[in-house]
């Protein structure tokens, strides 16, 4: 009897372990499964930000380089424009002018920052923050040892900014915004707050602002936490890795 239940005890412990690692390999193909397309995901997500970018940066170009220099031209012929003493058309016509030109400089800055590639996401923010100014009080800090990042980086973090920047200046009664940045060994970190009167999140969430930063931030591989008090304002904490699936590389690798 000893004898039997021995082997039966063993046959159970067999089966049991033989049980625990088929349950074990089935969790870890699912789990690899997961990964996977928690990966493609990423991959479309990035080629369809990719994708309207690109659009964007030809509309933009498209604008500023060729649409704005032939009203830049116009503007000059007007300026020369013998109007036989009729100053005050020449000065409508000069003004109504100027108008468009700002509107196309303005147009062309919001598709794309055309400009972002050779000065620089710190520089191109103290524009954004130049040209707001009348609508809100906007406070960058940008900590010592700051480098350059990739272009695809640096337009992502550009776009974050100025559609946190949109949101809250049509959405929240804020006064005063802080953009904070700084480089970790292993990632950068950006802080984007404001005082309004912040939002629950979970009531926002499918608004296309969020999903619109959100999205962005999986483009670059990131991490995110939003930090909301009603009340008490809001605030954006992003975590970029540095050596870690650059945007800049191909989807295949």
């Amino acid at each position: 009897m000893i004898l039997i239940i021995v082997t039966i005890a063993i046959i159970v412990s067999f089966i049991l372990l033989a049980y625990r690692a088929f349950i074990s390999r089935i969790i870890k193909e699912k789990n690899a499964q997961h990964e996977v397309e928690v990966l493609h995901q990423k991959k479309l997500v990035l080629e369809n930000i990719r994708a309207q970018e690109e659009e964007r940066k030809r509309v933009a170009v498209m604008i500023h380089d060729d649409i704005g220099n032939r009203l830049n031209i116009l503007s000059l012929w007007l300026n020369n424009l013998d109007t036989k003493g009729d100053e005050l058309i020449k000065k409508n016509i000069f003004s109504q002018m100027s108008s468009l030109i700002d509107a196309a400089r303005s147009i062309s800055h919001t598709l794309y920052p055309v400009n972002l590639e050779s000065v620089g996401l710190v520089l191109y923010v103290e524009e954004l923050i130049a040209n707001l100014s009348h609508k809100i009080n906007i406070s960058l800090q940008v900590m010592p040892g700051y480098e350059k990042k990739d272009l695809f980086v640096e337009v992502q973090l550009y776009r974050i900014i100025q559609e946190f920047t949109t949101n809250v200046i049509k959405h929240s009664t804020a006064t005063d915004l802080w953009i904070y940045i700084k480089d970790y060994r292993q990632n950068m970190a950006v802080v984007i707050s404001d005082n309004g009167q912040g939002f629950d999140y979970e009531q926002v969430k499918q608004g296309m602002g969020i999903k619109n930063i959100e999205s962005r931030i999986k483009s670059m591989n990131a991490i995110h936490k939003w930090k909301n008090i009603v009340n008490k304002g809001s605030r954006l904490i992003i975590k970029i890795p540095k050596h870690n699936e650059f945007p800049n590389q191909n989807s295949s690798d």
